[in-house]
């Protein structure tokens, strides 16, 4: 009985720190992305040196930010696939967990390729200004994040939608709305830079349900018991 008991609890702690891993991951994910995208738009005009002057301290809070944002997406990966338990499917499961790490280790990359610019521009910024490194390795971090880390995210969410869709652990009203975000990234990610953002978008949203039905159980258990202490 004390086993059972402590898996009961365990089980009602997981939905709320995938809530709360999850709102700090769109959070922090969406800024530095934000950030990134209006300091390296998808057109550099103008004198290539001075925007690199201009935008260096934005660009670095931007990757600074970004590690806080993986591990919170791994906290949300790991307690997700707790919260499902004896439920997960392993073969969507282990479609859903590589194709979240495999999506992380892009954003990754891709932020790794734009740190390297910046210490690069610091040592010699007019070798790599006239020899084009900074066009270049823009154009590699945007290739990464939005030709394959975002079909990644997307891949992610069609196969957490079907875990959803076979276990009933999510409302239906959410499950198809991922699909047809999934089809979207899948699709349309040459559309525009600003597409990435769906992906952690659709986290907080799943995180907010996720924390409003964890705080609806609490009161429901709380008047449960109050109610035969007050009868």
């Amino acid at each position: 009985m004390k086993e059972q008991d402590t898996l009961i609890r365990q089980a009602r702690k997981a939905p709320r720190a995938a809530a709360i891993a999850g709102i700090l991951f769109a959070v922090l994910f969406s800024t530095s992305m934000v950030l990134i995208r209006l300091s390296i738009p998808e057109e550099l005009s103008g004198n290539i040196a001075t925007w690199a002057q201009e935008n260096t301290t934005t660009i670095s809070l931007a990757l600074t930010l970004m590690p806080f944002a993986g591990i919170c997406f791994l906290w949300f990966i790991a307690v997700v696939r707790d919260h499902l338990g004896a439920l997960e499917d392993q073969f969507f499961s282990t479609i859903f967990l590589g194709g979240s790490i495999l999506f992380l280790a892009m954003m990754f990359v891709s932020a790794a390729v734009a740190e390297s610019i910046l210490i690069s521009y610091s040592i010699a910024a007019h070798p790599l200004v006239q020899s084009g490194g900074i066009l270049f390795g823009r154009a590699l971090m945007y290739t990464i994040t939005n030709v394959y880390a975002i079909r990644m995210a997307a891949v992610c969410m069609m196969a957490l939608a079907t875990i959803w869709m076979r276990t009933s652990v999510m409302p239906r009203w959410l499950v198809f709305p991922t699909y047809a975000l999934a089809v979207l990234l899948l699709v349309s990610s040459r559309l525009t830079l600003w597409l990435i953002l769906v992906f952690p978008a659709w986290v907080f949203v799943i995180s907010i349900w996720i924390l409003i039905v964890h705080l609806r159980h609490k009161l429901t258990e709380a008047e449960e018991i109050s109610g035969p202490n007050d009868s």
